[in-house]
């Protein structure tokens, strides 16, 4: 099978090769101008608490990121957005339905908060045809188990609407992250549409056992196995056999345009996966770049 793009510029033909008209991220990031410049000073700053520095790639305009994201050959991304403090998360989610009107690519995502409207502007937010929610227990800090979440996971594992979850402890650890904590809402909620960001890095086993556990339960693929992260966080020796047990439920995602690396790399590291197991090889390839997130977001 071919080897992923060396270049963000092989993407597109390297994308067609696989039989594909494109891509489908699940898991990038717009945001209001304002917030975005405060998210990119986080990453600048983060060596301080880290000692590993974070170059934002693709620091540029926001006509300017959807203009490579269309050369990238996406077709449909999911722009998610989180709060950070009450009463933010609503105003967000107004944010990014307009994005979403105003980019045909994007599709309605929305976000939410531990505060007593949660349960109301996440109703209002699936009326108004959102397919995707952002939950950001490490930016957020909060308690996923806490009880004013009750009603809002119960209402997405009614509605089938998938949440993307940032609940492992990297890149920093919060007072809630640890996917024994999310797992304890799974328990709760087993029908739960929940997509594991970063595949629970760095606790990948647990994200493995979870999805074993749970028939609902997705892995993303955002910033797993690239140079930077294995650096640091790497996968378990046998990551190729493990998917080839659970392929229909990884779908792409990538943290444009916050990452530290080209667009490239990340599918680099997919298409290694697919290289080092027979039992996956390009349909799965076909499957994590286009089918299974294009399932999840009913594009």
């Amino acid at each position: 099978m071919e080897p992923g793009p060396e270049r963000d510029d092989d993407i597109g033909s390297w994308v067609r090769g696989l039989g594909l008209d494109g891509l489908v991220d699940l898991h990038l990031h717009f945001l209001p101008e304002r917030m975005l410049t405060k998210v990119w000073a986080y990453f600048d700053g983060i060596a301080e608490r880290t000692g590993y520095s974070w170059p934002v790639w693709y620091r540029r305009t926001e006509s300017e990121r959807l203009a490579l994201l269309e050369s990238f050959g996406v077709l449909r991304f999911a722009p998610l957005v989180y709060p950070h403090k009450p009463d933010m998360a609503e105003w967000l989610n107004g944010w990014a339905l307009e994005f979403a009107e105003r980019v045909p690519a994007a599709v309605p995502t929305a976000t939410f908060y531990p505060e007593p409207s949660a349960a109301s502007y996440v109703d209002k937010a699936l009326r108004a045809g959102v397919r995707c929610f952002k939950a950001h227990v490490q930016v957020g800090a909060y308690d996923p188990r806490g009880e004013l979440l009750e009603p809002v996971w119960g209402a997405l594992a009614e509605a089938g609407v998938p949440v993307v979850v940032h609940a492992g402890n990297g890149p920093e650890r919060g007072p809630f992250t640890g996917l024994d904590v999310f797992g304890e809402v799974l328990n709760r909620h087993p029908r739960l549409v929940a997509v594991l960001a970063h595949a629970g890095m760095p606790d990948y086993e647990a994200a493995l056992d979870l999805v074993a556990r749970y028939p609902r339960v997705y892995l993303d693929t955002t910033m797993v196995g690239v140079p930077f992260t294995e650096k640091m966080q790497r996968l378990p020796a046998d990551w190729a056999a493990r998917l080839a047990t659970i392929a229909d439920r990884v779908a792409l995602g990538t943290d444009f345009p916050n990452i530290p690396y080209p667009y490239a790399t990340q599918l680099r590291a997919i298409a290694g996966w697919a290289a080092a197991d027979d039992r996956l090889g390009d349909g799965f390839l076909r499957a994590v770049l286009h089918d299974t997130p294009a399932k999840l977001l009913n594009v």
